[in-house]
C-alpha cells in the first residue's frame, strides 16, 4: 500500500468516525438537554452531519494521485469514454439531495427558532422541565 492511498484511506475513516461521533453527540443533545436552545443547536449539527455523510456516499476513491474525481459531465460519448466516467466520475445524487436538505433544515429550524420564540412568549422560559410544570 502506497502512502499516499494509505494516508487518504486513514483520513476518510477519521472523518467518519468523527462524523458518526458528532451525530451520536447530538442526539444526546436533542433527547436529554431539558433546554430548548441547546435543542435546537443540536439538531442543527445532526442536520448538518447527516448531509456530510451523504456527501461521502458519493465519494469515489482516487485512481492516483494524479488523475483525482472528475466533475459529472461525459463529454467522450464513446464506449470506452463512458467506462472511464462510470469508473471516476463523483455521484451527483447525493450531491442534490443534500442540496435540498439544506434548504428543508433551514426551513425546519427557523420553524423550531420561532417556535421557541412563542414558548417563550407564552411561559416566560425555555426550560422545557419548568414548561412541563408550569403545564401541570
Amino acid at each position: 500500500m502506497e502512502p499516499t492511498e494509505f494516508l487518504n484511506l486513514y483520513l476518510l475513516s477519521v472523518t467518519i468516525a468523527s462524523l458518526l461521533a458528532n451525530v451520536a453527540i447530538s442526539l444526546y443533545g436533542v433527547f436529554y438537554k431539558p433546554h430548548y436552545t441547546k435543542k435546537i443547536i443540536a439538531v442543527s449539527i445532526l442536520s448538518d452531519s447527516a448531509n456530510t455523510i451523504a456527501i461521502f456516499i458519493g465519494f469515489r476513491r482516487w485512481l492516483s494521485p494524479s488523475q483525482p474525481p472528475s466533475v459529472a459531465i461525459a463529454t467522450n460519448l464513446s464506449r470506452e469514454g463512458i467506462e472511464k466516467f462510470a469508473n471516476v466520475g463523483v455521484d451527483p445524487l447525493p450531491q442534490a439531495l443534500v442540496l435540498t436538505a439544506i434548504v428543508i433544515g433551514l426551513a425546519v429550524t427557523l420553524f423550531l427558532i420561532y417556535l421557541g420564540y412563542m414558548l417563550y412568549c407564552h411561559y416566560k422560559t425555555l426550560d422545557m422541565r419548568e414548561i412541563r410544570r408550569l403545564k401541570g
